[in-house]
């Protein structure tokens, strides 16, 4: 028997431009997102009018543009600043997710600015000296610098968002004129920065809705010229995409993903065309990575209680009352040296998966005689919540 080949040779079929179905894709016309863009365009004129630039937050749920938007506009102005005399632009871009503090914020800002070989740690500097490092490179480049802070939900303390936009005016900077932008997902945030923080950081608020279906189907239509050959996609797959984006909360970065995904998937198959069997077996991958990326982000006593609800159904005790749930924790907690919380705290977290869909709880009203309780199932198979939990313990 002859050993497979795993030489690599390009196909040529299915994509034209793989490329373009990625997030960090700008095509040269946002689509679906009008009414956004003017109103972003409009709090961006003042820097292509050599004016101090105003602070801008977005905010809307993840997938509805707020990047695409910033980007898509950042290479506009920055073309059109090129041929005005005396303006000078820089832009920053700083991704916060894994940034949890400003003082790394701070960090990222300043190596961002300087070359390779002048970069500093994350670590091993007092704050007020990294804020003195970070003016100093900020003033050095000088002119009009828009610093987008994406996720800027992630940093716990708001310190470095209460000193950028007021940069200038407390002395930290003279030759720069600095503009910041936030971006969250978050709909919760911006009222959850102090009101000093949030007078000169909202100066100016966009709030980005959902995609429909409609949109959805423009901008994955976009995409689908641009990203596959002709003919190399059926008809009927854009659609089912699109409404897939839509049902998940106008998300187009889970629609794009799964049109990506589908592509894939019809390559590996040594298809001539994107059908929509192609999407069924995408959408099933995608889920699957979706949960187990879920699950491993919550909590290890959240994992662990999960784990608990994993082993009952494996011994058919499913549903299983929360006292059950807890005793199998308990368990757990014994073999692996975890300290266990509380009956409440468990409780608290078969809740919390029960809002991600991969646990569903019934109550239970059995009047005077038994009470009110709850019953608890898995809503997933249980090979992809052990892969979830696979980090914190080795599940049975």
């Amino acid at each position: 028997m002859s050993a497979p080949d795993f030489g690599f040779t390009p196909s040529g079929n299915i994509f034209k431009k793989r490329e373009a179905l990625l997030e960090e894709w700008t095509p040269n016309v946002l689509v679906g997102r009008d009414d956004e863009l003017r109103r972003y365009h409009n709090a961006l004129q003042p820097v292509i009018e050599g004016e101090t630039p105003s602070n801008i937050f977005l905010y809307g749920r993840s997938g509805v543009g707020k990047t695409a938007a910033t980007r898509f506009l950042f290479n506009q102005l920055k073309t059109d600043a090129e041929q005005i005399d005396g303006l000078d632009l820089t832009t920053i871009e700083i991704n916060c997710d894994g940034l949890n503090t400003s003082y790394q914020t701070a960090v990222a800002i300043v190596n961002a600015l300087r070359e390779p070989e002048n970069q500093i740690s994350n670590t091993g500097y007092p704050q007020a000296s990294v804020y003195e490092f970070m003016f100093e490179a900020l003033d050095d480049v000088g002119g009009t610098v828009l610093i987008v802070l994406d996720e800027v939900d992630h940093i716990e303390d708001d310190s470095i968002l209460y000193k950028l936009p007021r940069a200038r005016s407390n002395g930290d900077v003279s030759n720069a004129r600095l503009g910041v932008i936030g971006i969250s997902n978050d709909l919760r945030f911006r009222e959850q920065l102090s009101s000093k923080v949030r007078s000169s950081l909202c100066e100016k608020e966009l709030s980005f809705s959902a995609y429909n279906a409609n949109e959805l189907s423009e901008v994955l239509e976009q995409r689908v010229s641009v990203a596959f050959h002709d003919d190399a996609i059926h008809s009927s797959v854009t659609p089912k995409c699109a409404a897939h984006g839509a049902k998940d909360s106008g998300d187009a970065r889970q629609a794009l993903d799964l049109l990506l995904e589908s592509g894939d998937v019809a390559r590996e198959r040594d298809a001539d065309q994107v059908l929509q069997k192609h999407v069924d077996i995408a959408l099933e991958r995608l889920q699957k990575d979706r949960i187990v990326d879920g699950i491993s982000k919550t909590s290890d006593h959240a994992q662990l209680t999960l784990l608990a609800l994993t082993n009952l159904k494996k011994q058919d005790l499913t549903p299983a009352r929360t006292r059950a749930v807890k005793e199998a924790y308990d368990q757990i907690c014994e073999q692996e040296g975890f300290d266990p919380i509380t009956l409440r705290s468990v409780r608290d977290h078969l809740s919390e998966f029960a809002t991600l869909g991969i646990v569903s709880s019934t109550e239970i009203n059995q009047g005077e005689s038994g009470g009110k309780y709850k019953e608890h199932e898995l809503q997933q198979p249980e090979h992809i919540v052990r892969a979830g939990v696979s980090e914190i313990v080795q599940a049975p």
